[in-house]
């Protein structure tokens, strides 16, 4: 079940960011409309693993994009 939580949560956080030169965390779970820290996390747990996001700390914040 969580499993696919985590492939659920991968994707939405992916449409965010398609079409995007990147975004921040805050901004991608407005887009996503992810509510939880936890379920942020989660999906990008998954896209790290599967290569599909860069992730960097730009002024204090995460600032994601996709490779």
């Amino acid at each position: 079940m969580l499993k696919e939580k985590a492939g659920a949560l991968a994707g939405q956080i992916w449409e965010a960011l398609n079409g995007t030169e990147g975004l921040t965390q805050k901004q991608i779970k407005k887009a996503a409309k992810i509510k939880a820290d936890k379920d942020f996390f989660l999906g990008m747990g998954w896209l790290l693993r599967e290569e599909k996001v860069a992730v960097s700390e730009i002024e204090g914040e995460i600032f994601v994009k996709l490779v």
